[in-house]
């Protein structure tokens, strides 16, 4: 596997690491700012006006339990017909993503809606606020901590789950995956796991790192240091 990893060919050209990365992270950031876009809306809503509770309950789930490479390769057969070009093979995979990424963004955009507390709802419609305002000031920056859990979920599956483009001749680390199987090069495959695995731990970082700094410490229960206060001069009495 290190011989894989550290050769200095397979860094380079259309098939190199890089490359491979690089279309992994495409795909699978695509899929998530399209899930983001559907999911956060949709939670928000159902969670301010509690109206389609069932989209959590059941639909949400009943996502989460689709076989994706068998979905993947249905749409691939429904939707390749009417694109002639490789647009036909990366749509199917984007709609797998994105199923896939929906539930998590979703179920925890509205968990974090509905837990606001109340009464601080209620203090800012004592103070005059509007719905819109009360959304934007109050229950959006409290619940942005489970939003942005969802979002760290969501990458989490996605990465993990993008290399099934490889099924259908696209590109990303599943190739390294499915060529290694086709060659039984284990190392080569065990190599595009290794890969897999530290660019999910990487970006699972990076999400922590920015939900550390953009929540409140408040929310968070994260105590923030402050100046250790002066200490006052102790006057001694004087003796004659």
């Amino acid at each position: 596997m290190m011989n894989y990893l550290f050769n200095p060919a397979h860094w380079t050209g259309a098939d190199g690491i890089p490359t491979l990365i690089g279309e992994h992270l495409l795909y699978s950031l695509i899929a998530l700012g399209i899930a983001a876009v559907i999911a956060v809306p949709l939670g928000i809503y159902i969670g301010v006006t509690g109206k389609g509770v069932f989209l959590i309950a059941g639909l949400a789930n009943a996502l989460r339990a689709l076989p994706s490479v068998g979905l993947l390769i249905l749409l691939v057969l429904l939707i390749s017909p009417a694109f002639p070009s490789k647009m036909g093979y990366i749509l199917p995979s984007l709609i797998v993503l994105v199923l896939l990424a929906v539930p998590p963004i979703l179920t925890n955009t509205y968990a974090g809606v509905r837990a606001v507390d109340a009464a601080a709802v209620d203090a800012a419609k004592g103070m005059g606020f509007r719905t819109l305002k009360i959304l934007t000031d109050v229950q959006l920056p409290c619940s942005l901590p489970l939003v942005l859990s969802g979002v760290r979920s969501a990458l989490l599956q996605i990465i993990s789950t993008a290399t099934i483009a490889a099924y259908i001749s696209l590109g990303g680390l599943g190739r390294l995956l499915i060529d290694g199987k086709a060659q039984n090069d284990y190392s080569q495959m065990l190599a595009g796991a290794i890969l897999v695995a530290l660019l999910a731990l990487f970006f699972d970082q990076l999400l922590a790192f920015i939900t550390h700094r953009v929540v409140s410490p408040g929310l968070t229960r994260r105590t923030v240091k402050s100046a250790p206060a002066p200490v006052e001069a102790v006057k001694t009495p004087v003796t004659v």
